[in-house]
């Protein structure tokens, strides 16, 4: 392949690769490429993501590179998007050699962050959720409800799910969709309802506002909280006693403590960094009454794992098409004579 086409996984390409090789075996795949790059974490530049907030949204870019390959994601999240019939976070990502700077992948990205959040959310679990805990609390069932079901049960053997949202139509369309996963599905008509006898608890709500889904009183020991939908400044899911009380795992304190629900505490609150956890450096889970908290915003190298991993699908997976993507002109330095040579062979 010449080196100005770029494989490039289109939405519908992605879906016929999810599908291929299923959902669960995708997320438990990257699930350990992530493992592995945050085994390396030192390998990496690491920045926060550079944002671009509005009153309705955020618009990111999301870079790192090991020193072989670059990769960035270009991500948005518009809560008020799904009201228009849209989606409230979308992306795209690309993959290329440091050595050149030519990019070897271009991927949509909406499909794949969903992936991936699950994924990172269950990789945590694994190393800091009570051992045996198969009941897992769902609060919010919007578009990345399923992706963490399926990761948690595929990761962790979570095989019970309590569900609750808001729109009672979110959980029904999530209890829907799950039917046929082999798990035990309630339905709850309260927060507290769906904490019930739950070891493990996600929130994964929408609203760009400081919100309280959780507060100190729903939360009993040895619990494990997952929480994913407090990703930018403003936006929180968690009462501050809960952040006091518990053992907080971060991916990157320069980002979590702009974005994650440790924006409400001081710039110094110990947290713990789970790339340590992962390499032994540092404990996860304790003992069986230590409330831990994943403060999930995303981070850069788990895009660029997600990437590497799908790069690496395609070796054998013929799910991307050829885009001409990169000027390529035989003489490098005649890229004014390549325009005219194309006009000459169009006439």
């Amino acid at each position: 392949m010449t080196l100005n086409i770029v494989p490039f996984v289109s939405v519908d390409n992605m879906m016929r690769l999810v599908l291929q090789i299923g959902p669960e075996e995708m997320m438990r795949a990257i699930a350990g490429y992530i493992e592995a790059d945050f085994r390396r974490w030192e390998s990496f530049d690491k920045t926060p993501r550079v944002a671009s907030h509005s009153d309705v949204g955020v618009i990111e870019l999301m870079p790192t590179s090991d020193g072989e390959l670059y990769g960035f994601k270009y991500v948005n999240g518009h809560p008020k998007n799904t009201r228009a019939g849209l989606q409230t976070v979308t992306a795209f990502g690309l993959l290329a050699e440091v050595d050149t700077g030519y990019p070897v992948l271009l991927t949509e990205m909406t499909i794949l962050t969903a992936l991936r959040t699950a994924a990172m959310s269950a990789l945590a679990a694994k190393h800091l959720a009570p051992a045996g805990a198969t009941t897992m609390a769902l609060i919010g069932n919007g578009a990345q409800a399923e992706f963490q079901a399926l990761a948690f049960k595929a990761i962790c053997g979570v095989t019970h799910l309590r569900l609750y949202d808001i729109d009672a139509a979110a959980t029904m369309k999530c209890e829907r969709n799950l039917k046929a996963s082999g798990m035990t599905l309630t339905q709850c008509s309260s927060a507290e309802e769906a904490m019930e006898g739950a070891g493990i608890v996600t929130t994964c709500t929408a609203d760009k506002q400081y919100a309280t889904i959780l507060t100190d009183n729903m939360v009993g020991p040895g619990i494990h909280i997952n929480a994913v939908g407090g990703d930018c400044p403003g936006k929180t899911e968690l009462h501050r006693d809960i952040l006091m009380r518990a053992s907080i795992f971060v991916e990157y304190p320069p980002q979590t403590r702009i974005e994650g629900e440790i924006q409400q505490l001081a710039p110094d609150h110990p947290v713990t960094e789970l790339w340590q956890v992962f390499t032994g450096a540092a404990k996860g889970r304790r003992d069986a009454r230590q409330i831990t908290l994943f403060d999930s915003v995303g981070f850069a190298i788990e895009d660029f794992s997600a990437l590497r991993y799908v790069h690496d699908l395609l070796k054998t997976h013929p799910y991307s098409e050829p885009l001409d993507m990169i000027a390529d002109p035989d003489d490098p330095r005649d890229l004014y004579g390549m325009l005219l040579r194309a006009g000459a062979n169009a006439a």
